[in-house]
Order: C-alpha cells, then structure tokens, then sequence
C-alpha cells in the first residue's frame, strides 16, 4: 500500500516549537554531516537554479491568474520545499517533476545550488531597517516531519541535511495525529512570525500520513525612499469591471527605476540595503487581461532589463491580505502528475517506491504601507503510505496591477502577486 508525503510550502520566520499538551514532542534526527556553508557551486550552476525558478514562478502565475481577486504567492518557497521532494524521485516522477519545476542542473549540482541561493538570501539586509522598529528580516527555514517507526534512507537525509539544513524531527502521525498536526503549525506560525498560521487544515493529515516537508520564508524591510504618512490620502482605484473603490493612496517623488513599453508601465522601489527590490507591472487601463495573458519570466526579464533610473512621481495603494493555496491539481496539470498518483516513484526516500504526494499546501501573506513591505508564505508536502534624470515620469497605480519582490543579485523571484482591487 503506497504512503502519502506531503509536502507544505511556507514562506516565513522560522523559530523552534515548544511542546505542550495540544501538540506532539518532536524529537530530532540529525544527519552525521552539518550543512555546507561554502557550497561548491559554479556561477552558471546559480544562474541556471534562478532562471529556472523564474520560469516556474510565471508558468505558475500563468496557472493560478484564473482565479478570482487578488492572490499573492511565494514561488521560492514553492520550489525550496518541492526541491527538498524531489531529492527522493526517481524514474518518471523525477523526470516530470524537473521538467514542470524548470529543474535543468542534475540532482548533485541542484540542490547545492539551492543551498547557495539560500545561504545568499540570509546574507541580506546588514545594517538595514525593517518596516516596524526592528531591522530587516529575510529568513528561509526547512524542515522534515517523520513518522515514529518509518525509516528514510541516509542518503536522502544526508542530502537535506547539507544542502538545506534540515534535520527530521519524529511524530507519531498514526496515534497523534491531530497533535502532530499542531506542532508542524506551530513552527510554522513561529517561524513566520505568527503571519502564517493553520496552514495545515483539519483532516489533510491522518494515520496514513509519513512525512511532512515543509518550507517557510519571512520578509520585513522598509523602503529606501519611506512614503511620508501625510501625504496619502484616499483616492479612486479603478478596478476590472470599470467600477471604482476608495483606497488609502500614497504619493512621493523620488529616484526610482523606471521603464515604459508597449501597453505599460514599470517601477522598481528598493528597500533599505538596495539588495531586494518590488517590482511593479502597471497595464494601461482596460488592457490588463491581455497583459497578464503574455506574461513570462522572458517579458519579466526584458523589462528590468529596462529600467533606468529618473525622477518619478509616484502614486501606489497601500493594501494587506492573505492568499490560500492547494497546489495539487495546479501541479498535477503544469505536467507532474505521476508524483500525486500511486505509480509515484520517491524511492530515493526509503529504498522502495512505497510514497506519493497527498497534498502541496501553500500560505502566503503581503502587507504594503508608507514604511516598507511584511511577506511571508509557506508550503507543505505531505506523503501518505500509499542615470540622472533628464525628465520626471508619472506612475500612478490606480488600476490593477502586477508586482513581485526579487533579490536584486542573484535574481530569484521571493514572491509575487497581483492587485485588482486594494481593499481586499
């Protein structure tokens, strides 16, 4: 009888979870082997890990924009924590999920790669301000919940241990099951410092359960050019079907990367370190289904390319929501779907191709103001038995819009989203 994996992706701080009577103890199994802080990675082994991330962050907006509203999502941790599955495919699984994660580097360069992207983003932000009165936060935690009694061969334990610096931490899914289910939320909440809270509902884990990969990713910055608090005012937003909302709209002119094209406009705002950077994709008004229809990371792409730095007079929303995703059909569709069946093959796992993924759970959360920028996301896998400026521009987003926050050195793309209407 196959055995489900889950896999439950999170983008948010990570902090260690105490016990107490509703939830598990979890005892951890190390590796022998400490993760590599030096990893031995080639420049074009980097380039190729981020431009294939790229690729899966817009094929998957590409899947997900049918939806209705705004959504906001981490592709980062999306591929951090089915990076960590994909360790343990073999065969057919292995070859789709690559082909659908945009995986192009073989399995004992990738997740060294992914461990040296890793290392770079907890590298960011010295010396820089956060949004609050604390300072800049970019953190990237993993990791694995076992069942009690349920072996994982050391390789692939090993290999997560190295490159991602996660240890297993042992449940007992089959006779705790609903304290197991608390414990993995509890670190995750901690870890995203309680932005991303029950991100695994009732009932997804259950006694067939036997193992749980989870990724979480927490950002706090400010921006490098603050908005002043007295200059927003309310002013009309301009949604899809023509009608207007009245929305906290904040105003400043300052430096900032910007870039025009056919049917759009860009801004880039950078965040105090000038390290990460949001990016916003403005349609001309009425043309944003078009837009959003021919998005790639190629047209991403092209457009930083583009920008340039001027005086810009610059009018965004600010707006705060939550976004709640179960990736398995979307995933199953973008051409992965062996890995979600019972002729799934993650034999590298546990010596036997006795597990297939249950579930992809993805949480993620944005809050916008005058100070800076609050994201955080998560995900889990759970597997079951069985220039100067020479002239001053105007940006005014007062329609829908794109907008994604990226690491401005290695190009990874940490989240992204779309704004159709900012009250929610």
């Amino acid at each position: 009888m196959k055995k489900v994996l889950f896999t439950i992706l999170a983008m948010l701080l990570v902090v260690p979870t105490a016990a107490c009577s509703k939830t598990a103890s979890a005892e951890i199994v190390e590796s022998d082997k400490p993760r590599e802080t030096a990893p031995a990675t080639s420049p074009d082994d980097n380039t190729m890990l981020s431009e294939g991330n790229g690729e899966f962050a817009f094929d998957l907006y590409r899947n997900l924009k049918s939806q209705e509203g705004n959504f906001f999502y981490s592709p980062y941790s999306i591929s951090a924590a089915l990076g960590m599955t994909y360790a343990g495919a073999r065969g057919e699984t292995e070859q789709q999920m690559a082909d659908t994660l945009h995986f192009t580097l073989p399995q004992d360069t990738l997740h060294p790669a992914f461990n040296h992207l890793d290392l770079k983003l907890e590298s960011r932000g010295e010396g820089a301000q956060g949004s609050d009165d604390k300072g800049f936060r970019l953190s990237v935690a993993n990791a694995l919940w076992g069942q009690k009694g349920f072996s994982f061969l050391p390789d692939f334990l090993d290999t997560l241990a190295v490159n991602y610096g996660a240890g297993l931490r042992i449940l007992d899914f089959a006779q705790e099951t609903e304290k197991s289910r608390l414990t993995i939320n509890g670190w995750v909440s901690d870890e995203t410092e309680g932005r991303i809270k029950d991100l695994i509902p009732q009932g997804v884990i259950d006694p067939s359960t036997r193992l749980v990969l989870t990724n979480a990713i927490y950002f706090n910055a400010a921006w490098q050019y603050p908005f002043e608090k007295d200059y927003t005012s309310n002013g009309a937003f301009t949604q899809l079907d023509g009608t207007q909302v009245t929305v906290p709209m904040m105003r400043q002119t300052e430096v900032f990367g910007y870039a025009e094209g056919d049917g759009y406009k860009a801004a880039e705002l950078l965040y105090d370190g000038r390290e990460l950077s949001m990016v916003i994709l403005l349609p001309d008004e009425g043309t944003f289904g078009t837009f959003e229809e021919s998005l790639n990371f190629t047209t991403v792409s092209d457009i930083i390319d583009s920008l340039t730095t001027n005086s810009v007079a610059l009018t965004i929303p600010t707006f705060e929501f939550d976004s709640e995703f179960n990736l398995k059909e979307t995933l199953s569709a973008m051409g992965m779907p062996v890995a979600f069946s019972g002729a799934a093959d993650f034999s590298g796992m546990t010596g036997k191709a006795d597990l297939y993924i249950d579930e992809v759970i993805h949480k993620a959360f944005v809050a916008v103001n005058e100070a800076g920028t609050e994201a955080a996301a998560a995900t889990a896998v759970v597997m079951k038995e069985s220039a100067m400026p020479l002239e001053q521009y105007e940006f005014t987003a007062d329609h829908p819009f794109i907008f994604f926050i990226r690491d401005i050195e290695t190009g990874a793309i940490l989240f992204a989203g779309r704004i159709l209407n900012p009250a929610g």
